[in-house]
């Protein structure tokens, strides 16, 4: 039997985050709540759930913080944030510094069931998974069954969301990708207007493989159309 995933809502507001534990337990999630960044933080260094649901207003340590301290130390649980901060520089920020997806308050919980849902997705541990082989081109190797890319034969460090934009485009190597596409395919919801999540996330990508590769780059664009897989001599 397939376990339940692990979510954590780090949330200090007791009335949102049990509404929030409720419907994603009704939804089949293992959901558990605490109430300020310390101790969100320490959950998640030890007990590494499948994703978490974080409001950035925290008590004491902070969202922003928060983010910025597991990133650092290698925690790549998928982050998906909430929080009534709805400008475009903060959903940006968010995303720049580790989170995977930015819900912003009020919100319906449907859409915070599907958002956590395909978060987990996407932290999911490879052998839970049936994996296709590895895809080499040039001095960049992405394997599916290890969730990781290698440039010249070192790990790029890469967390589940990237490494699933990645792959994604990778499985279309050469065709131009809309953004559209990859955010359906990557974060499981359309388009809607000034959605920056894909192109903060190829940069990353960016900052990861082609700056590191040592004679191409990767990941092209195709100006007002989306992006594609392809070696290009630097």
């Amino acid at each position: 039997m397939t376990p339940m995933p692990k979510v954590l809502i780090v949330e200090d507001d007791e009335v949102i985050a049990q509404g929030m534990a409720r419907h994603l337990g009704a939804a089949g999630f293992d959901a558990t709540w605490v109430g300020n960044g310390a101790q969100g933080l320490a959950r998640l260094r030890h007990e590494q759930p499948d994703a978490c649901v974080l409001d950035l207003m925290l008590p004491g340590l902070d969202g922003w913080k928060l983010i910025e301290t597991l990133r650092a130390e290698g925690v790549a649980t998928p982050i998906v944030v909430v929080s009534a901060r709805g400008t475009e520089h903060d959903r940006v920020h968010a995303l720049e510094i580790g989170a995977d997806d930015y819900l912003v308050k009020p919100f319906s919980m449907r859409e915070l069931v599907a958002r956590v849902g395909a978060a987990a997705r996407r932290g999911v541990r490879p052998a839970e998974e049936r994996r296709g082989d590895a895809i080499e081109i040039e001095e960049l190797r992405i394997d599916p069954r290890e969730v990781q890319a290698y440039v010249d034969g070192a790990s790029v460090e890469l967390t589940p969301t990237e490494f699933k934009l990645l792959y994604t485009l990778a499985l279309d190597r050469g065709r131009v990708v809309t953004r559209d596409e990859l955010l359906q395919k990557v974060w499981g919801r359309r388009e809607t207007h000034r959605d920056r999540t894909v192109d903060v996330f190829v940069r990353r990508l960016r900052q990861k493989i082609d700056r590191v590769a040592s004679e191409h780059s990767f990941i092209q664009t195709r100006f007002g159309v989306g992006y594609k897989l392809e070696a290009e001599p630097k």
